[in-house]
């Protein structure tokens, strides 16, 4: 999977799952700011994440995840 699939597929989640605005969504966008993901909403992305991708997501994998970029990034590591 490409880092332009995985992207398209995390902004799709986040608009289906989550309601967040097409337009909101930015690679410098603060996930709890600007996306408006409390701390509920971040177990809901695990387990999205888990179910989309396949892969396991810890606690520890979000810390320095500030922007959606750090997001793109960490999902895609996982995967390689």
């Amino acid at each position: 999977m490409g880092k332009e699939e995985i992207i398209e597929k995390i902004n799709d989640f986040l608009i289906d799952e989550f309601e967040v605005e097409a337009e909101d969504i930015q690679p410098e966008a603060n996930l709890k700011d600007t996306l408006e993901l409390d701390s509920l909403d971040f177990v809901d992305l695990v387990v999205a994440i888990e179910a989309n991708f396949g892969v396991k997501l810890v606690g520890e994998d979000f810390v320095g995840i500030t922007t959606l970029q750090d997001f793109y990034d960490l999902i895609e590591n996982k995967i390689s």
